[in-house]
């Protein structure tokens, strides 16, 4: 018959220790949008495509000046976007929560 050892020092420094490990993760205030700031940035959006140069950055809006909506990549490789018009803005916002994924680029 096998039985249930219950060891409760074992399980309180087991919580003890994911405890400690959680809190250093919650009190990073570092973001990884701060990195980017004032580089040219390509932003894939629920809809659209967005490349300009990243000059700020709130809790829920990011914001982008000299930018392009990209309607055709192209080849990544390629110097230019294939197809990639102004916007007429000096400043776009874009809701964090509409953004898929987002990179520097590097050309």
């Amino acid at each position: 018959m096998k039985k249930i050892v219950k060891t409760p020092v074992l399980v309180e420094k087991i919580v003890e220790r994911v405890t400690e490990e959680r809190s250093e993760i919650v009190d990073d205030k570092t973001s990884v949008w701060d990195g980017l700031l004032g580089k040219e940035i390509c932003i894939f959006g629920a809809v659209y495509i967005y490349s300009g140069t990243l000059s700020g950055v709130n809790g829920d809006t990011v914001m982008l000046t000299n930018t392009s909506i990209v309607y055709e990549t192209g080849a990544f490789s390629d110097k230019r976007w294939k197809d990639a018009q102004k916007m007429p803005a000096n400043e776009v916002m874009i809701q964090k929560a509409m953004v898929e994924s987002f990179f520097e680029v590097v050309r």
